[in-house]
């Protein structure tokens, strides 16, 4: 199949492809699995809480920028591993930076939870 015959596919089809894709990252990156954890825990201390609407928006668009990231950082690093397996220093920047990125929206989502929590608490 072409890749042109492949971008052209029906919407359930495309949808297959996304599922797979977060399978088999669940399967392969322990990275994603915790980051699921900590999702689940903010599912969980919204539930609790009952704060704002706006918070539910912002913890859940933080979620799935976190979650987003870690998918976009495992797809590069199996396509850069593929492209060149041997150590590169420059490989190793492309990594780290993905990496980074993860890590960025991973401490945005943390500020999101402490200022959520700050602003529902009762001092």
């Amino acid at each position: 199949m072409s890749v042109s015959d492949m971008k052209n596919q029906p919407l359930y089809k495309r949808f297959g492809f996304a599922w797979r894709g977060l399978q088999e990252t669940w399967r392969s990156e322990r990275s994603l699995r915790v980051q699921l954890w900590f999702a689940a825990a903010a599912l969980l201390a919204l539930a609790v809480l009952r704060p704002a609407l706006v918070w539910w928006a912002l913890v859940g668009m933080t979620i799935a920028l976190v979650l987003a990231a870690e998918l976009i950082n495992t797809a590069l690093e199996h396509l850069v591993d593929h492209l060149h397996p041997e150590r590169h220093p420059r490989i190793k920047l492309v990594k780290d930076c993905a990496a980074a990125a993860v890590l960025l929206l991973s401490l945005a989502a943390v500020w999101v939870g402490v200022l959520m929590v700050l602003s529902v608490a009762e001092f």
